[in-house]
């Protein structure tokens, strides 16, 4: 995999997962109790041998920056790296990303200068896993151009991606970019036996994982000046170029959203989660933190993911998700939480502040809890109301969910409902 190129988009200023996205960028949100966004992408890389690999992003990089410098690090023999790119002025240009396109069309003088045949675009806020050495053989095999990764989709989820026609030979030859009309919707649904599991009401939707030959990507950007691939790229070339469809049938979740990145979560917890981080061969590789194992006294836990560094004291923790160096004191009781832990150990023992994690006797549901938070005594969190989305100071409310920012501080007694 030496001739291949790896470029992860990061991501714009991450609103659809703000306030998670307040003080990092999207590729560095926590995810998993001890992992970021941006391992599932560049461990899916590496597993492959695909070891030059490009972050681009613009927003927020202070902390993405310092987990990729202090997680990837290659040997002076292997001519590997995994660098960011982040939006800059230049001589050219001094504009933001205006897109996914215009993102790699801004960075292409550093795609021109490495020697390889071959540039895989892969999305910085998706789960999956997939193998990129059979991506890669199957867009050698079929001569094409470019390759994108679909799978296949019910209609009434077809239009919220990019949706797509392919022959026999499975060459795509119409392309939609969420396609609302009814009479399209019908012309682009796949016929029953097109491929494995098409039912006749199937459509095939990309996954924003494509591979281009380098010289027909650097064709593409350099001699047009459009911003995204989906809806003008991809389209576009399908009239000039051999453009495939390579079918993936396993799991794959766009995890842009705060209700898609909460119970994404919260399924990592269930006895067979849909996204398995317990693979000894291809595991999901993280920054090495070399922190103790977690002290449990007196608690009732089920459903759970309790990370290292962890202490819990004569608590309940049910379905949900506990990240490193998590605090949670005796008569609390959680139930669907995704706590991302903290950066640091102790309850009120650093330097006289309050320390991060959750007092004693809370009750907690449905919440988000980003890092370094502290949740004094007798909190409640259970909001069943019908509000969606709300700024509350100290906390939002988004997709029904309960976000608590990173450095958040809720007193004693407060009650969210």
């Amino acid at each position: 995999m030496r001739n291949v190129l790896a470029v992860i988009l990061g991501g714009g200023r991450g609103t659809r997962l703000f306030p998670l996205t307040k003080y990092r960028s999207k590729p560095a949100v926590p995810i998993g109790g001890n992992f970021r966004l941006i391992d599932i992408p560049i461990s899916n890389c590496l597993h492959w041998g695909v070891k030059k690999i490009f972050v681009l992003t613009q927003f927020n990089t202070a902390s993405l920056h310092r987990h990729i410098t202090s997680t990837y690090k290659f040997d002076g023999f292997s001519r590997g790296f995994v660098q960011i790119l982040a939006a800059q002025q230049t001589l050219e240009n001094n504009d933001w990303y205006e897109g996914t396109a215009d993102a790699v069309r801004k960075n292409i003088h550093y795609i021109k200068n490495q020697d390889v045949a071959c540039v895989a675009i892969l999305s910085g806020d998706q789960l999956f896993r997939i193998d990129l050495g059979d991506l890669l053989k199957y867009h050698r095999e079929t001569g094409a151009d470019i390759t994108i990764a679909t799978k296949p989709i019910e209609r009434s989820q077809a239009g919220s991606f990019g949706i797509m026609k392919i022959d026999r030979h499975r060459q795509i030859r119409e392309f939609a970019e969420k396609p609302k009309d009814g009479a399209l919707m019908d012309r682009l649904k796949m016929p029953a036996g097109s491929f494995e599991g098409s039912d006749g009401d199937s459509y095939l939707a990309s996954m924003g994982i494509y591979i281009f030959s380098k010289d027909v990507l650097v064709d593409l950007l350099e001699g047009s000046s459009y911003e995204d691939f989906g809806k003008q790229i991809i389209p576009e070339a399908i009239r000039t170029h051999k453009v495939f469809s390579y079918i993936f049938n396993d799991y794959w979740e766009d995890i842009g959203t705060i209700d898609a990145f909460f119970h994404a979560n919260l399924d990592f917890a269930s006895t067979v989660p849909k996204f398995n981080f317990y693979d000894e061969l291809n595991p999901i590789f993280t920054h090495p933190r070399f922190l103790p194992g977690s002290r449990i006294k007196d608690c009732k836990i089920n459903h759970a993911l309790i990370s290292e560094g962890s202490t819990l004291e004569g608590s309940t923790v049910i379905d949900s998700v506990i990240g490193i160096r998590s605090v949670i004191q005796e008569g609390s009781d959680l139930e669907k939480v995704v706590m991302m832990g903290a950066d640091y150990f102790g309850y009120g023992k650093r330097t006289g502040e309050r320390g991060p994690g959750i007092g004693k006797n809370c009750y907690i549901r449905r919440a988000i809890i980003d890092k370094n938070v502290h949740i004094g005594n007798n909190v409640r969190i259970d909001h069943k109301g019908n509000l969606k989305n709300e700024d509350r100071g100290i906390y939002h409310i988004v997709d029904g969910i309960v976000v608590i920012p990173k450095n958040g501080y809720i007193p004693n007694n407060t009650i969210i409902d």
